[in-house]
């Protein structure tokens, strides 16, 4: 190895040294809870429909899907969200709802990332698209 190259090694490893190596911290969004559902699966919610979410302590997720109450589990990791649907009551309401309702169960599982903004809480999936607007009740 050349004086030359031993010279850059060095100053590139002194460099390096001088460098913090701790990751950015990220801060989780305050998700804390009742949120109302404002459009899902990019269509707007029924007028006076009673459909939200719910986010308590210890990953616990409740709400409304439409028609029917349901509950689940969610977790957080900065702007990393997952909505884990585990079940819901089964009555029966009028078409509207329940299609909005299906809309609501289908897309919870997709939310892979959530979103301040303006005051909304924009939820995610995977390839970036909207699927749930919320607003704090």
């Amino acid at each position: 190895m050349s004086i030359k190259s031993l010279i850059i090694s060095a100053a590139l490893i002194s460099l390096t040294a001088c460098q913090s190596t701790s990751a950015p911290q990220t801060q989780d969004i305050e998700l804390l809870g009742t949120w109302n559902i404002e459009v899902v699966a990019d269509k707007p919610v029924i007028d006076y429909s009673p459909a939200q979410l719910i986010f308590a302590d210890g990953g616990e997720l409740s709400g409304n899907n439409s028609c029917n109450n349901f509950f689940g589990s969610y977790s957080i990791d900065g702007d990393n969200v997952r909505l884990m649907p585990a079940g819901n009551t089964m009555k029966a309401c009028v078409d509207a709802l329940m299609a909005q309702e299906q809309r609501v169960m289908s897309s919870m599982p997709t939310i892979t990332n959530a979103v301040l903004a303006k005051g909304k809480l924009l939820l995610k999936d995977e390839a970036g698209k909207t699927q749930i607007v919320l607003s704090r009740q």
